[in-house]
């Protein structure tokens, strides 16, 4: 079986299974290492400095690490058996991919919304997202819940599918391993302004191609189904860097010159006022069924990544008999 034929299948396998509750997911013992680290290298330095480089240290241990183990997994799966070998294969590769989790969670603010319970809505949301949602209106709640899913389109979706066509679930996994770093050490607060630095640049260089693959994508989409692709295209290029992020400003303005909206503003954490740049124009009013049409441009964003990928790989005579 062809590694463009796994990955179909791995991806096919997220978007009915998902992650179930039965299992531990492989990125949570990913976690438990960073934590376990994180405790050992903190007992070694006390500087600024000792903590950029302990922490660099520790980003580059858990990346290698987690390369190496993913691939002596499959070696060795597939030395004990074939067929072991590409079911733990197809299976390790899903775990890395997020479709169904992040539709899931979409709708589960949608339908929130849609029952008028704001008090659910933004607990679900609360789920998803970093900011405070206890206070937030049904235009907020809608406005976070389209920004996350554009994110995390690029994150847990068209990335970690990315590396998968580049290096398999190794490289797939590893990614999730980069992804984590940054999303347990990132931050720019006292505890991890110094610690966190080289996880989240890391995680930074990591997602760079994924973003733009996913906002040229997203214009894509918004051609085939009749959007406005060339506001997509306009507010992409005037309004992505300014988001803080250099890289999830591109599929957030994509979907906000998708949809005609305008996404940033203001936002609390714990209490605390942010303020993020406004991306695109405020020509619709916010909408819950919004939430719905940005799962329907994440689907073809997704299957136009497969399919060009696809013909890019099985663009010759040879097609039928490499998928046999």
């Amino acid at each position: 079986m062809t590694e463009e034929l796994i990955l179909l299948i791995a991806v096919i396998i997220d978007l009915i299974i998902g992650d179930p509750d039965f299992y531990p997911h492989p990125v949570i013992i990913i976690g438990k290492a960073i934590t376990f680290l994180e405790k050992i290298f903190r007992k070694l330095v006390r500087s600024k400095s000792g903590e950029r480089i302990a922490g660099l240290i520790l980003a580059v241990l858990i990346i290698i690490l987690t390369f190496m183990i993913s691939k002596a997994i499959i070696y060795y799966s597939y030395e004990i058996n074939y067929y072991l070998g590409l079911v733990i294969n197809i299976w390790l590769l899903s775990t890395t991919i997020a479709i169904k989790g992040l539709v899931q969670a979409g709708l589960r603010v949608y339908h929130g919304l849609l029952a008028g319970n704001l008090d659910l809505a933004r607990k679900q949301l609360g789920w998803i997202v970093g900011r405070d949602t206890d206070n937030l209106v049904e235009g907020e709640i809608v406005r976070g819940t389209i920004e996350t899913l554009a994110e995390n389109t690029s994150d847990g979706v068209i990335a970690p599918i990315f590396y998968g066509m580049l290096g398999g679930f190794p490289l797939a996994m590893t990614y999730k391993a980069i992804n984590t770093l940054d999303s347990m050490l990132g931050y720019k607060n006292e505890k991890y302004r110094y610690f966190g630095w080289a996880a989240a640049r890391i995680d930074d260089l990591a997602n760079w191609i994924p973003a733009r693959i996913t906002a040229c994508l997203y214009i894509l989409a918004a051609l085939i189904r009749g959007k406005d692709w060339r506001s997509a295209v306009r507010i992409i290029v005037r309004d992505a860097k300014k988001h803080p992020s250099p890289n999830a400003g591109y599929p957030e303005a994509a979907i906000a010159g998708n949809l005609n909206i305008r996404l940033g503003g203001l936002n609390y954490y714990q209490g605390e006022e942010s303020f993020r740049a406004y991306l695109g124009d405020a020509k619709q009013e916010f909408d819950k069924e919004q939430i719905k049409e940005t799962i329907g441009l994440m689907y073809w964003n997704v299957g136009l990544f497969l399919l060009i990928y696809y013909l890019i790989n099985f663009g010759s005579s040879t097609t039928f008999v490499k998928i046999i």
